[in-house]
């Protein structure tokens, strides 16, 4: 199969892409670039790609492809705030016109990446599928509004699948800090406090981003009459923990530090328990390999081996939001996400010249 990635250059695509080349797929990548400066580690492997902001592709960009996943987005809650129109325009609107310009190009299978925040205030009680949306940030209405307008469009050609990842950790070449197990870990192995910034009581599904790659997996190979239109929350009913558990996990990886919490954390409105059953039974080769305690220690030996800060975390290096807000106060980018000059930068902050190849219309060199 050959396959177009959306977002290949972001948190989960930058571990994705290896696993669906090692299984055997053909993959072009589509990404604009926006979090480059950001890798941590080493770099993805180098694929045809693709760079070109998800408002501005074209039916073009999707003829020849057996099936698009498609990942693109502004992908968590701060940069949701930043700017709610923003949120709607790209994660919502721009992913059904991907959806529709797919459909028109003949592309067969559409994969989309949602979440698990649908459920949003949920409670206590384990929510399936059929559950009723309740997201509580504009990051999880677009996803609800996705899945909404993209099931609309489903028929003999075109099959969309959704799945709802629980929330993601994981060691990636992009890897993302505010995600919790991630930024809990970081917090420990940097400072000797575990800090948490609620009240320790929300629950939250954690999966693997690996494990994410396992489910796209599992419904590439899937026939298509088994998951055509189908929804399927993403993880492990077991990992289902509050977020104190997974302080007390990060507790007992990181030697020699305590938990403490903010002064000013509260309870957290994000709070649901999922029950993954569905996937484990309409999809018995999703088999997923990891859980929150080698999480952790795999966080923790990564932080170690690159001297992690706690001001790379918690600064623009890392941190989408303050480095979205640093390309836009250094005119990279404009208040709409559009690059107004494209360059590339190697870790050093070098700049390096971009070639004609890039495929990003339009921009001329920032010199």
């Amino acid at each position: 199969m050959r396959l177009l990635v959306t977002g290949h250059q972001g948190y989960i695509g930058t571990a994705m892409v290896p696993m669906l080349l090692a299984a055997g797929y053909e993959v072009v990548g589509l990404d604009s670039n926006l979090f480059e400066l950001c890798t941590f580690g080493n770099s993805a492997p180098e694929i045809p790609q693709i760079t070109k902001d998800l408002r501005d592709v074209e039916v073009e960009d999707l003829e020849g492809f057996d099936a698009v996943l498609h990942l693109a987005g502004l992908s968590n809650d701060p940069l949701g705030n930043l700017d709610a129109k923003l949120t709607y325009e790209i994660n919502h609107l721009a992913s059904v016109r991907l959806a529709e310009l797919a459909k028109a190009a003949g592309v067969p299978r559409f994969l989309f990446s949602s979440s698990c925040s649908t459920y949003g205030a949920a409670g206590e009680d384990k929510v399936t599928e059929e559950a009723e949306f309740n997201p509580v940030t504009p990051y999880g209405y677009s996803k609800v509004l996705v899945e909404q307008d993209v099931a609309k469009l489903a028929d003999d050609s075109f099959s969309p699948t959704f799945l709802r990842n629980a929330t993601a950790y994981g060691v990636s070449p992009r890897l993302r800090f505010d995600l919790v197990l991630n930024n809990l870990v970081a917090w420990a192995a940097t400072t000797g406090r575990v800090y948490i910034k609620s009240d320790g009581s929300p629950w939250r599904p954690i999966v693997h981003i690996e494990d994410i790659t396992r489910a796209f997996v599992a419904v590439l190979q899937a026939s298509q009459e088994l998951v055509h239109n189908q929804a399927f929350n993403v993880g492990s009913s077991e990992e289902n923990y509050q977020i104190r558990d997974l302080a007390e996990i990060a507790r007992e990886t990181v030697p020699g530090c305590q938990i403490e919490y903010a002064e000013d954390g509260g309870p957290d409105k994000r709070c649901y328990r999922v029950d993954f059953s569905k996937i484990s039974r309409v999809l018995p080769s999703f088999q997923p390999q990891w859980n929150a305690r080698l999480g952790a220690k795999q966080l923790y030996e990564a932080y170690q081996q690159v001297s992690l800060r706690v001001e790379d975390f918690e600064g623009p290096y890392y941190k989408r939001i303050d480095h979205i807000k640093q390309l836009i106060s250094t005119n990279r980018i404009d208040n709409t996400l559009r690059w107004r000059s494209y360059v590339s930068y190697d870790r050093t902050n070098r700049k390096t010249a971009r070639s004609a190849s890039c495929n990003y219309p339009g921009l001329l060199p920032l010199l």
